[in-house]
């Protein structure tokens, strides 16, 4: 049986720009879906700038962990001043671990990064890259209490992670103004619609502790070609 405090070092999955404790629920994920047409004029995401914000949790939203993944590439497409598609690459290999939400004397975040780069969670070395590609954006007429402030899109996407693709959406905050678009959105997916099933036992009660869902939060920022 594993023990408890290598679990409280695992009790995470992926991918919030939030630090609270309160979790929401996650969002449904569906078959893969036809990426948008690109159209328009074409942006391209500046990755220095953009970011993935990730936060999970045992159940129950105690002792939560939270970091950063980067942004390598992707682009953005906008046609008569609105969002059209786009898509952009994660390098899973930079997933980081907040020294800060590791406070317990006998745990180290460095040991907690390196689980999730190993087969339990993200196998980076078979699967080094994540990515999205948009296939809808909407108008949001009312969005959600948890949605970022100034949500006001619905966008769709295919969320590609250890090699299985599966199709989520989420409110965002899309602006677009003179040469630049941004995409800022935040929502929670369940970690084991994409097979990363460690720890989701019911059955082993060393493993009952951990959340399947993680909270994503997303800030692309791009600029006109």
């Amino acid at each position: 049986m594993k023990k408890i405090s290598v679990i409280a070092l695992a009790a995470m999955g992926l991918l919030l720009a939030s630090c609270g404790d309160k979790k929401t629920e996650a969002t449904a994920a569906g078959q893969e879906q036809t990426v948008a047409e690109k159209k328009g004029d074409v942006f391209a995401v500046d990755a220095a700038a953009s970011k993935v914000n990730w936060k999970a949790f045992h159940k129950g939203g105690m002792a939560p962990r939270w970091g950063t993944l980067a942004i390598t590439s992707g682009e953005l497409s906008v046609a008569d001043n609105q969002l059209a598609s786009g898509e952009f690459v994660i390098d899973m290999k930079s997933i980081k671990v907040d020294p800060a939400s590791v406070t317990e004397k006998d745990k180290k975040y460095t040991d907690l990064e390196g689980h999730l780069k190993n087969e339990d969670f993200f196998n980076v070395e078979k699967f080094p890259t994540a990515d999205f590609k948009i296939t809808k954006v909407e108008d949001l007429a009312t969005p959600a209490a948890d949605a970022v402030a100034g949500a006001n899109k619905t966008v769709s996407g295919n969320l590609t992670l250890l090699g299985k693709t599966m199709n989520v959406s989420f409110p965002a905050k899309v602006d677009v103004v003179d040469k630049s678009a941004n995409v800022a959105a935040k929502f929670t997916v369940n970690r084991a619609d994409w097979g990363i099933k460690f720890g989701t036992s019911e059955a082993d009660p060393a493993e009952w502790m951990i959340s399947k869902d993680i909270e994503i939060a997303i800030d692309v920022k791009a600029a006109q070609k």
